[in-house]
């Protein structure tokens, strides 16, 4: 769970799917790149799932996984504290 956007990314997946644009516009101190890397990190620790739609163009969404879900209650008490 290391990388500054992690937490956050997972934070806001918890009310409901987004696609990359709307993570892009909810952190405008990241970069694009930084976003999309955090977003592969967690795909890849299976926090999130990744679902492209076939369309033209290709649309992508990102979505909790339960796994994802259990560090919820982390984040929380970490927002609390902090």
């Amino acid at each position: 769970m290391g990388g500054k956007w992690k937490s956050c990314i997972l934070y806001r997946l918890e009310e409901g799917d987004k696609r990359p644009s709307e993570l892009h516009r909810l952190f405008r101190d990241a970069s694009p790149r930084v976003i999309n890397q955090q977003l592969k990190e967690l795909e890849v620790h299976g926090m999130i799932r990744k679902t492209i739609y076939p369309e033209v163009p290709p649309c992508v969404e990102y979505t909790i996984t339960e796994e994802g879900r259990s560090l919820l209650p982390i984040i929380h008490q970490l927002e609390q504290w902090g």
